[in-house]
């Protein structure tokens, strides 16, 4: 079976041959694939109303437990956005009514930022239909193929989350 990136590759070859272009065939399949579940991934929040952006939110606070909250701090660090970006999203959540700035007890000038009831059942239900639509892209793979791909992906996305 042949894709788009043998083909690149094929052509690097003939148009470079002085250069390894070895890591393209790992790398470039990595970047096409992340196109793809970018894609993937804004259809399936679509379907219940969420941007990608919302849905990492609302998930980070789901994740967090009873009562479903966070600091703004904590809230940057799960979801790599600058503190500009993240005051601007809470900002639209809150418009939503699916979550809550409260005042944080152990900081007078802190807030914390709560999932809503509605909030919850959205993370809920898009997280459902993600793992739907996921299960269907993996298909392909045995389970033996897939925990080695999850393996082999995290020796390579390790180095930048300890960064």
């Amino acid at each position: 079976m042949e894709d788009e990136v043998d083909r690149l590759v094929a052509a690097w070859r003939r148009e470079r041959p002085d250069l390894d272009v070895e890591p393209l065939e790992v790398l470039s399949r990595v970047s096409r694939l992340a196109r793809h579940l970018d894609r993937a991934r804004r259809t399936a929040f679509a379907e219940h109303g969420l941007e990608p952006w919302e849905f990492d939110v609302l998930t980070a606070l789901r994740r967090a437990g009873s009562p479903y909250q966070l600091s703004p701090g904590q809230l940057l660090t799960q979801t790599l956005v600058t503190s500009g970006t993240m005051t601007n999203r809470i900002d639209r959540l809150t418009g939503k009514g699916l979550v809550v700035r409260l005042p944080d007890p152990d900081d007078r000038r802190g807030v914390l930022v709560r999932l809503t009831e509605d909030g919850q059942e959205r993370a809920d239900q898009a997280l459902a239909g993600l793992l739907t639509h996921e299960r269907a892209l993996l298909a392909e793979l045995t389970g033996p193929q897939r925990a080695e791909l999850a393996t082999l992906l995290r020796l390579l996305i390790a180095p930048f989350d300890q960064a």
